[in-house]
This record gives structure tokens, sequence and C-alpha cells, in this order.
């Protein structure tokens, strides 16, 4: 691609600001460049935008983004072997009976024999068994439903947290607000498989993690991975892997080649509710500066950072349960302990959202550093291309927490966060070191004295009423949640301001494009890079506030990164 396109991609900019962003990815990726840009037979990806020469970024090649729009730009891809892609679409080969990530290291097949699908359960349908060597089944989640706030991105959020498991295609429709016909039609027509499709291939990848990492019977793995009945277990996993439970467990610690995706087994793999196993994400990613932002945050009774690990509790659908994650070269290590096994999917979901691993970071700073004769955020994403934007593994949780840091440092909002789980978090049954609380539930503090809470009374019924409205339901920060209806019911409650409601779409909803304009550390950062105006006074803030959410318009979609990358420059100038 050559550098006049550029222009034309601004253009695209423009005309889908006018027409709303995020109301359809599709309209998103049409604004980047195609797949196939630069790619030849047996080469790498090169295509993208080229970056004009600003400051010394000029001869900077953006790598095209992971969406496609035609099976040839996906055979090309399979071709460069790519891992980018790798969840993005799944390759299915007819002479074989297999389907593959498109990284797969065995040879490319002829191109008449490659059939390509957006998902696994679409090429399960179809007949397709998963690869042994690739185990696509293992790949990373597509960045598409990320970014996605249509009907089909919310549907898959949710079926990846495991809701279809719990409630059925019914559940799954009801919190849509559609009904189960029209979700069926709409995840069909985008995916190739339905709802059910979809939670079934979500199922045998649990119970394979289960079946491979624990000791326990095969009979407590199948109802734990959500199958109704252990002839179902056993048919879903002999279709879908072409092997027996039984020979799925004895192969473990034969195969070698999925080494690199399997946790090492340990004397104790056994221990009741302990689950080890690898979190796969696209290369790079910054975990030195993720551990640092969870840790300066974390709370003391239900998070610590120690020895390179984060670790806390969450409360999940069936119980409460312990997490601990430690960021690797080309995975995170993940170890979970669950009160109930039924839990596994959430859990290892809601370990994902918090540490943004189904993101394209190549994509993100392909198009932040091109940002339109913009010197300020370009060479920041240039120079930390692995940042992330991380989410959090309870919405309400974030939510009440983000009340509470208000007008407050951080080191006072853990402080008085402390306080809040001391007095009204639940203890654990079994506790673990330092770990000794979840965090309130909404219920709780809904039903707290206002004037028993260890903060000024304003903010103590901003909470109080944050919680009622999380309680009864009136405001859902669920994966599926409509972030511009959340937005909006956030900011009917009192004591909920844009700064609240932006931070909590950041972080609860994963949204990928929210803006802190009015945040103090964003300012200060622009303010240093000579971004806008400095001062300290109120209508000095209120100006630099509306020149940041000015400049902001051109880092749309990834403004939510835009912002990790103003802090992070902030904390690398205060060491």
């Amino acid at each position: 691609m050559t550098l006049p396109k550029l222009a034309s991609r601004r253009a695209s900019r423009t005309e889908i600001a006018a027409t709303g962003w995020m109301s359809d990815s599709r309209q998103f990726w049409s604004a980047r460049a195609g797949i196939v840009d630069g790619v030849s037979q047996n080469s790498t990806i090169t295509g993208g935008v080229a970056a004009p020469d600003r400051n010394g970024l000029g001869g900077i090649r953006v790598p095209a983004p992971l969406a496609s729009t035609d099976d040839e730009g996906r055979y090309q891809a399979a071709v460069s072997k790519d891992p980018r892609f790798d969840g993005v679409f799944f390759i299915a080969v007819t002479s074989t009976g297999i389907y593959c990530r498109p990284s797969c290291p065995a040879i490319t097949p002829k191109r008449a024999n490659m059939r390509f699908y957006r998902s696994a359960a679409a090429a399960q349908e179809a007949g397709f068994r998963a690869c042994k060597r690739c185990r696509p089944d293992a790949s990373p989640g597509s960045p598409e439903w990320n970014i996605r706030a249509d009907v089909v991105g919310r549907a898959m959020r949710l079926i990846a947290d495991g809701v279809v498991d719990r409630d059925g295609v019914e559940g799954l429709a009801r919190r849509l607000g559609y009904e189960q016909r029209q979700v069926r039609r709409l995840v069909t027509a985008e995916l190739g498989a339905g709802p059910l499709a979809i939670a079934r291939a979500q199922r045998a990848q649990t119970a394979r993690i289960l079946t491979e990492t624990t000791a326990l019977p095969l009979s407590e793995i199948a109802f734990a991975a959500g199958f109704a009945s252990i002839r179902q277990f056993n048919a879903t996993i002999r279709e879908v892997f072409a092997v027996t439970p039984t020979e799925l467990r004895e192969a473990r610690g034969r195969v070698q080649r999925t080494r690199r995706l399997l946790p090492p087994l340990s004397a104790d793999t056994a221990a009741p509710g302990l689950i080890r196993l690898r979190l796969a994400y696209r290369a790079p990613m910054d975990g030195e500066r993720m551990l640092g932002y969870l840790g300066a945050r974390a709370i003391p009774g239900v998070e610590e950072v120690r020895e390179g690990r984060y670790r806390r509790t969450i409360m999940l659908p069936n119980g409460p349960g312990i997490l601990s994650l430690a960021p690797a070269a080309g995975y995170v290590d993940c170890e979970l302990q669950l009160e109930d096994l039924r839990d596994l999917t959430a859990a290892v979901q809601r370990c994902r959202r918090l540490l943004d691993l189904d993101a394209d970071p190549e994509a993100v700073t392909g198009y932040l550093s091109v940002c339109e004769s913009d010197p300020v955020l370009g060479p920041l994403a240039l120079a930390n291309p692995g940042r992330r934007s991380p989410g959090h593994v309870d919405g309400s949780e974030l939510a009440l927490r983000a009340v509470l840091g208000q007008q407050v440092s951080v080191a006072a909002a853990r402080r008085l966060g402390a306080r809040l789980v001391a007095a009204y978090g639940k203890p654990l049954s079994r506790p673990d070191g330092p770990l000794t609380h979840c965090f309130p539930a909404a219920e709780t503090l809904a039903a707290a004295d206002p004037a028993a809470l260890p903060m000024p009374r304003s903010r103590a019924l901003a909470l109080t009423g944050l919680a009622s409205a999380l309680a009864s339901g009136e405001l859902v920060l669920d994966p599926g949640a409509e972030r511009d209806r959340a937005e909006a019911t956030l900011l009917a409650l009192p004591g909920i301001g844009p700064w609240t409601a932006s931070y909590i779409r950041m972080r609860a909803l994963s949204d990928p494009d929210a803006f802190l304009p009015s945040d103090v550390g964003v300012l200060d950062a622009l303010a240093r890079l000579g971004a806008v105006p400095a001062g300290t006074g109120p209508a000095a803030r209120g100006r630099a506030a509306r020149a940041a959410a000015a400049l902001a318009e051109n880092w749309r979609p990834w403004r939510s990164y835009a912002v990790h990358h103003l802090w992070a420059s902030l904390e690398e100038k205060d060491r």
C-alpha cells in the first residue's frame, strides 16, 4: 500500500465519526487496510499504511489488520503463518477432515482443499475435528468481539462468559433484549453456527482443560464442563478431538508439540479445585506495566502482586475462587482455585478480560502511530507496542471501586477499599495467605447505612445509590451490557459524573474507545508533552480538558489505549 492511500483512510474516519463509529464494527473494519496488501506466497504480512515522516517516525510499515475480507485473503494469511490471525478465523481441510488455526506449522494444504470458518463451532458443525498439532481450540479470542457493540458482539461476550451453559439460549436472549429466534438468526448469519453450537465448542475446550490438568474422575469433569450427561460428554469429545476422554488424558504427557499450550504437570495437580493452564495472547504484551498498574490499585485482603504474579479473590456464578496470573513469553501462566469447577469457563474468560488478552496490539499500535499529524501519541505507541487496556473480573466491583476513587489519590482509594472489605466483604472459607475476603457484593452495600461508611456523606450516598441500582438490575455491567445505555444510566445516578462513567465504561465494560478528558493524570501527561495548556485552576483545567477531548478524536476507536499510554508516560517519568 502506498502513502497516498492514507488520505482515503482519513476520509473514512471522518465519515464514520458522522455516522456513529461503534454501532457496527463492519464500518470500522472497512476503514482499515485489507489483509492481503503486500502478501505473497511464503512471505510474512507486510501490508498496511505507511506512516508519514513525523519526528523520525517515517518509514514504518503499520501491520495489516486481523480482519480479512474474502477467502482468498484468508488463504494468503494461512500461507503467511501469522499467529495474529489465530482465533479470528479457522481453516478446515477437506482431505484430512481437520480444522486448524492459521498459524498451524503443518504444510499449507492445497487451496482447493481449504474451507474457512468464522468460529470453531462452525467448523465442528461441518464435521471437522480439531488439529492435534496446533490445537485451534486454544487460540486467543477474536479481537472483534471486544470492539463490537452490536447484538452479535454482546452475544459472543456473554457466551464466552458461560451464560448459555448456565441459562440456555433463553437466558442469553433475555439479557440481550431480543427473542431467541432473532439471536439464533443473527449469530448464525455471522459465525456459521448458533449460540448452542458455540457454547458446545466452548464446553469441549473446558472439558479438555480439566481432563489434561486435573486428576478428577471423567464423570465429574463431564458435569463440571457443563454437559447434561456423560454420554453427551463422550460423544462431543470424540467428535471434536477424534479421541475418547480416556485417550485424551493418557496422551497429555506424550504430545511434546503441545507443551507450549499446556502447563507442566506437578505432584499437586490433583489438589481439589486447583487448575493450571496457559492463556494465549497475541504478542507483544507489556506484562511488567500491567502488573504495576494492577498492583498500585490492589486492595489488601482481596488482591496482591508479588514476585511477578497477580493474585486475587473472585466471586463467580457458583461460588468464590482465587486466581493467580503471571505474564510470560507467549502466554500467561494461570492458576485457578475454584470451589465449583462449573465456574472454569467464566473464570478463564474473566482473566482474559482483566488482562486484555484478546486484543490485537499490532493493529492498535499501527493505528495510533499514524494518527493524523499527531506527534503526541505516535512516539508513545511505537515505544510501547505491547500496551494493553486492563479490564476487570467483575463489572459491579469495578464500578463501586470507581466511586471510592473519586477525587482522591490511588493510594487513598486503596486504603478506603481495604476498610470497606474488612467491614462488609465476604470472608473466604479457606483463606490463602493475605487473600482473605471477596469484595463486598452490591446487595450488601445497598443495605448499608451511609452514615456508617468510612467516607464523606456525599460519596457514601453515591456508593449506596450505585449499589442499589446494581442490586436491583436497573444497571447491568456484565460482558453483554449495552455500553451507551449503561453510561446513560450511570450519569443519571446521584454522585456519578462523566469521569466515573467513562472509567467504568473503559474497565468494567472493556470498551476500547473510552476517554477521560478531565482526568488529572491524562491532563498532566498531555501538558508535559506540550499538547494542552498547563494550569491548576478550574478554568484552566476546563480549557485543558476541552483541548484533550478534541485531540482524542484522532485516536478513535482506541482511546482507552491512548489513556493508558498517557498514564504510563507519567509512571515512567516519575520513576
